[in-house]
């Protein structure tokens, strides 16, 4: 695996916010990325997921692939600040309870070469698809206000500094 630098954290006071920070991170993601969303239930994943898929102009209705564990998001239309259109892949492995071999039947291998995959509960179990990726993790305070903090490895170590989202 890829080092792990220190953590970036944000809060994110609103729902708007939450899928805000999501849009500015669909709009870095390339194909062959992989984010995962880590955190509690009701902290914002699927939120955070919808402003992802908005980032980066998918078709269709982002909601949580709890009972289909994957949803496929065509690449949108091709524009200037996207050229190269990439499709999402949205999992949500909370059903898999850490079953390696139900996460390989998904083949995400194949999808990860050509689209942003992100997947909801997946940290212990999907860092192993690739060693460059980013956790985003999710916190929700008591007053409702979002905590998101990012920890990147591999190559997200160099592009996350670069970019807005570290602050």
């Amino acid at each position: 695996m890829g080092e792990v630098v220190a953590e970036v954290s944000r809060r994110l006071p609103t729902a708007e916010d939450t899928v805000a920070f999501g849009r500015e991170l669909g709009r870095l993601l390339r194909a062959e990325d992989l984010v995962l969303l880590a955190g509690p239930l009701g902290a914002g994943k699927t939120t955070m997921t919808r402003g992802i898929a908005e980032g980066l102009g998918v078709s269709g209705r982002v909601s949580s692939p709890t009972f289909v564990l994957a949803r496929v998001h065509p690449a949108g239309p091709t524009t200037a600040e996207r050229p190269d259109p990439v499709p999402l892949v949205h999992v949500d492995a909370y059903r898999l309870g850490g079953d390696l071999a139900q996460l390989d039947d998904l083949d995400l291998d194949a999808d990860l070469d050509r689209s942003a995959v992100v997947v909801e509960w997946g940290e212990g179990i999907a860092e192993r698809l690739s060693a460059d990726h980013l956790v985003v993790r999710l916190d929700r305070l008591p007053d409702d206000v979002r905590v998101v903090d990012l920890e990147p490895s591999g190559c997200w170590t160099d592009r996350l500094p670069a970019t807005r989202l570290a602050g």
